[in-house]
């Protein structure tokens, strides 16, 4: 699969298979890919927790607060991102240049990992709305949860949607001279 192709069939999955697990290949392939994604001074300010089972259970309650994510109950996997310090290089970068580059970093460690999911016909969900400081207590993390990523098989009904987006003339501006 090209990474058109992946851009084309990588869709935020909210129908999981809760019988069919993850294989630890796929998954291991998963978190290799994610160790390879760029991030500001190479100082990937991150930590992935991969919970599974009571754990994974126990994570998605704490993202469905007021009715929302309630398809994270057969979620097999959930992968918690939480924040770490900078390396110095970026901490001081980010001061001065008032950019929040571990929000970028982190990001783009999604980017990768829902990628290699779809690589590997897995179905991905990025959550932004979760219960930070219970996960922090399942996950015993010092650091800020940032997102929750669902990872599992998408259900079999759960066919690929036509994609919704901007028009290119919206997203993108070209400028040669000055």
């Amino acid at each position: 699969m090209n990474f058109s192709e992946i851009a084309q069939n990588r869709q935020s999955c909210r129908n999981y298979d809760a019988e069919k697990a993850v294989e630890q290949e796929k998954l291991d392939k998963i978190l290799e890919t994610a160790r390879l994604s760029p991030s500001a001074c190479n100082g990937q300010p991150y930590l992935i927790t991969v919970c599974k089972g009571d754990a994974a259970k126990e994570v998605a309650k704490a993202t469905m607060g007021m009715g929302m994510n309630k398809f994270a109950a057969d979620v097999p996997i959930m992968l918690v991102i939480s924040e770490m310090p900078y390396v110095k290089s970026a901490a001081l970068g980010s001061k001065l240049k008032h950019n929040d580059y571990r929000s970028i970093d982190i990001g783009i460690l999604s980017a990768y990992i829902t990628a290699e999911a779809t690589v590997q016909n897995l179905g991905t969900c990025i959550l932004g709305w979760f219960d930070n400081n219970k996960i922090r207590q399942i996950c015993c993390l010092e650091g800020d949860v940032r997102l929750v990523i669902t990872l599992g098989y998408p259900h079999k009904q759960d066919s690929l949607r036509a994609k919704k987006r901007k028009d290119l003339s919206e997203l993108v501006k070209f400028k040669e001279e000055l």
